[in-house]
């Protein structure tokens, strides 16, 4: 019982958190991604992809979270946006008040989007609100195509879904049909975009949501 106080204690607080984050963002007419997959699905990949089609379209700023190292966030960097490394040094997830003191640490005046990029984990992440505006989760071809049956929770609140690296389906055991048909089950209202951010097929249509969203705010 008194585990599961404290556990309440604190997700009301990291809840608390991310509502004042949201409300700070929104004042800033910044729009916010949170970016939730497994590791070596090709998260820092697309953002860095991303920033290099809509360079002169959209100011990014990008929040990495890693384990322990800053390699992510240098390589946002070397794409031209700026970048705040957060290391959770053992933890699976970030939680607001870790994005927080991340933005107390960024230059927000003039960035259009925030991606944030969750740990590498598609369990722990799914369920702490961290202040974003948009989920977006990734799922690559070389996963297999029974994660979103499995990982229910990360796919269900996602307001997109990214399929990536379908340039290596045809070397792959994944089924379109099967993960189109769990997340039309699953969340019928998620956008879905089939790309390769190697290879830039898809990008475009990837790029034109990612141009909405921010437009939106």
């Amino acid at each position: 019982m008194v585990k599961v106080k404290i556990m309440k204690a604190i997700s009301e607080r990291n809840d608390e958190v991310a509502r004042e984050i949201r409300e700070n963002l929104k004042n800033l007419k910044i729009t916010s991604i949170n970016l939730i997959s497994s590791p070596g699905s090709g998260k820092t990949t697309l953002i860095e992809r991303t920033i290099s089609l809509m360079k002169g379209k959209i100011n990014f700023g990008v929040i990495t979270g890693d384990l322990f190292t800053p390699l992510d966030a240098e390589r946002v960097e070397k794409a031209g946006a700026i970048a705040f490394q957060l290391n959770t040094e053992g933890s699976c997830h970030l939680t607001a008040p870790m994005v927080k003191s991340a933005l107390n640490e960024i230059q927000l005046s003039g960035i259009n989007l925030l991606f944030i990029e969750n740990v590498g984990n598609l369990v722990c992440p799914s369920v702490w609100d961290i202040g974003e505006n948009y989920r977006v989760v990734i799922l690559s071809v070389t996963e297999g195509s029974d994660k979103v049956e499995k990982y229910k929770t990360a796919f269900y609140g996602a307001g997109a879904v990214v399929i990536s690296k379908i340039d290596l389906l045809e070397h792959c055991d994944f089924s379109l049909e099967k993960v189109k048909a769990d997340l039309s089950a699953i969340n019928p209202r998620a956008s879905v975009f089939f790309l390769s951010a190697k290879t830039g097929q898809g990008m475009d249509s990837w790029c034109g949501y990612i141009e909405r969203i921010a437009c939106a705010s």
